[in-house]
């Protein structure tokens, strides 16, 4: 859509499509009845087939080798992030699981170097703070024990795959389009986790008839306009100052689950969202933004 550096309006519209879709999926995933694994892995499904036909009419010319590769490689990724982080809701609790795997700006800053992206410290500091505010929000209910420390030791991978996913989609993005690269990844994606699901859920491959609405929602917000704001924002932002606006996500879902649950927030929860809006803030105002 840009041929050029967008502007500073524009960019923060695009992340705040992307920030506000991505925080729904907690709320349609709590509303379907299917193993978490069978709507992460047909959400991908809906959202490959859609944005195929629109990938085979593209008269560009053919994707380069190392680009494909590169594109598959992150669809591995958000397949392990999705993998590991369902996984971890097995053996703890959602709140530290959602924490934890929130973690991912921490990894991507660390691993930023090997890109050229050496953060700065503005954008240093908005992610400890506004990963101490995700911390806060989910501190009431934190699990305890040998199984619920594998859980976060699950999580915890799902978080740097996240980070592996969004650092590989910096450095394809810089030189690739976005439809061929979205189409490639969430395509991989879709069929890693089909075949786990075929593995592992055999009894539960196809989800609920009652399903198909919410995973369709799914496909269409969280993923194709959610993911794909982000991954849009890659080409012109540093993969930590789009995995910093991720943490945005628990604060919206919180938002969101007490206007249709009614579940209550309470004081700490009110400290850690303030703490995330004030570390995003401080780290794409200080500077930090551009990679």
């Amino acid at each position: 859509m840009f041929r050029d550096q967008p502007s500073s309006l524009n960019t923060a519209i695009f992340l705040s499509v992307g920030l506000i879709c991505i925080s729904f999926a907690a709320i349609m995933i709590r509303l379907t009845s299917s193993p978490a694994a069978a709507v992460a892995a047909w959400r991908l499904t809906i959202a490959a087939v859609l944005l195929l036909p629109f990938l085979l009419r593209r008269r560009r010319p053919p994707i380069g080798r190392s680009h494909a590769l590169l594109s598959i490689l992150s669809g591995l990724f958000l397949a392990l992030h999705f993998s590991f982080w369902i996984a971890s809701l097995r053996y703890t609790t959602v709140a530290s699981s959602v924490v934890l795997v929130s973690t991912s700006p921490l990894f991507v800053g660390l691993l930023s170097i090997a890109l050229g992206e050496r953060p700065t410290r503005a954008l240093w500091e908005g992610i400890v703070l506004s990963t101490a505010g995700a911390v806060l929000i989910g501190w009431g209910d934190f699990a305890v024990g040998g199984k619920a420390f594998w859980g976060d030791v699950l999580a915890l991978l799902g978080a740097a795959m996240a980070a592996a996913y969004l650092l590989v989609g910096r450095r394809v993005r810089q030189e690739l389009g976005l439809l061929p690269y979205i189409t490639l990844s969430y395509t991989t994606a879709a069929l890693l986790l089909l075949a786990y699901l075929g593995l592992f859920f055999r009894g539960a491959f196809l989800p609920a008839r009652s399903d198909w609405p919410w995973l369709f929602l799914l496909a269409l917000g969280p993923q194709l306009l959610g993911h794909t704001s982000l991954n849009w924002a890659l080409k012109y932002l540093s993969a930590a100052s789009v995995a910093l606006v991720t943490l945005g996500e628990p604060v919206l879902s919180s938002l969101w689950a007490f206007l249709i649950f009614g579940e209550g927030i309470g004081v700490l929860q009110g400290l850690g969202i303030g703490l995330v809006l004030f570390g995003i803030s401080r780290g794409l105002g200080g500077g930090g933004a551009l990679g």
